[in-house]
């Protein structure tokens, strides 16, 4: 599909910082022409930029933030939707649990849960989980992402595949007009590979970040089963999600 293969295009770009038209055309297998509308599309979305014989990609002005800086960032309520989206584990189960500090929040409120695993890239998550005994913790292999306390890279993705995940828990840099987007180009493969193969998927995010673009979109809002906030979005934000068949849930601060 068109839409798939401009997103691909916006990812390529990203990750190597520029790219010729001729290295588009043989990498992608698509016509001169198509290239450039499909350039002239990723322009339009202000990604990328052009520059003599191709394109590189946009310096962001969401820059990932240090983890440090964004965990201290509205603790409350990030503290209030992690404990609200614990509620929805049970014993027995198969959850994901993504790299974002919002998600990490979950796991102090699953202490009594019973023959619960845990598959996370968080490195926080990892060690927080460590005295619960009771939690069986599966980690992806990868690379050490020092701004986010994650570990990325395809082998984590591959591995990931092998599981039957029932739920994944998924934190997001904000949610717009262009689906649930990320701002680290690292994680976009993870959290897009924990979407698709979960049973069942929970976007868990601070009501401030509802109208916020990050650099790449991994998912629209249709895939996801429930929302997790703080507070009450805006009517259209909640007409989007009844629309959209999620779940909204808002958390007691």
């Amino acid at each position: 599909m068109k839409s798939d293969r401009i997103q691909d295009m916006e990812r390529y770009i990203i990750q190597h910082g520029a790219a010729t038209m001729e290295e588009l055309r043989g990498h992608f297998n698509i016509s001169m022409n198509t290239v450039r509308r499909d350039v002239a599309e990723l322009l339009e979305r202000g990604t990328v930029t052009k520059v003599y014989g191709g394109v590189r990609a946009r310096p962001t002005e969401q820059a990932l933030t240090p983890y440090e800086v964004r965990r201290r960032g509205s603790e409350g309520a990030k503290s209030a939707i992690g404990r609200r989206a614990a509620e929805l584990v049970r014993d027995g189960d198969v959850i994901f649990i993504d790299s974002g500090t919002t998600t990490l929040q979950m796991i102090d409120h699953l202490a009594d849960r019973r023959e619960l695993t845990i598959i996370t890239n968080n490195i926080e998550a990892i060690v927080r989980a460590l005295p619960h005994e009771n939690i069986t913790i599966i980690v992806l292999p990868g690379q050490v992402r020092r701004k986010t306390h994650s570990l990325t890279g395809d082998d984590a993705v591959r591995y990931l595949k092998r599981f039957n995940v029932r739920t994944a828990f998924i934190a997001a840099t904000g949610v717009s007009s262009h689906g649930v987007t990320n701002s680290s180009p690292l994680e976009y493969e993870i959290k897009k590979c924990a979407v698709e193969s979960a049973e069942k998927t929970v976007l868990l995010i601070a009501e401030a970040k509802f109208g916020v673009t990050g650099l790449m979109t991994f998912a629209q809002l249709a895939d996801f089963d429930a929302l997790v906030t703080d507070e009450t979005p805006a009517p259209e934000v909640r007409r989007e999600l009844a629309d959209n068949g999620v779940e909204l849930i808002v958390a007691d601060m």
